[in-house]
């Protein structure tokens, strides 16, 4: 098949799916447990991104110690409340550190 359908294809389907979200009827949208979980989904999926991002290359998962002891310091920053700069920095340079030594 071809490439560019299948890219084609993906903003179709993403458009559509997107669509869809505003479709919903706003009765829907204003009960409690909905409201609930449409707000804590964008969290998850991102922290499960991190996560993903943090302990896999490619397909394969790896337990590369400097990224996980980066990301634990990024975490432990973000815990912390500090500036999303001072994060990246603070993992990449733990990250860094101990990929030198």
């Amino acid at each position: 098949m071809n490439l560019w359908i299948l890219v084609v294809a993906t903003i179709a389907g993403c458009y559509a799916f997107k669509l869809t979200g505003y479709l919903v009827p706003a009765r829907v949208l204003d009960q409690p447990r909905i409201r609930r979980i449409v707000e804590l989904l964008p969290v998850a999926l991102l922290a499960a991104l991190v996560v993903v991002e943090a302990i896999a290359d490619g397909r394969h998962i790896t337990l590369d110690w400097p990224r996980l002891t980066g990301f634990a310091v990024g975490a432990l920053a973000v815990w912390r409340r500090a500036p999303f700069l001072v994060i990246v920095v603070l993992a990449a340079v733990t990250a860094a550190l101990l990929r030198l030594g």
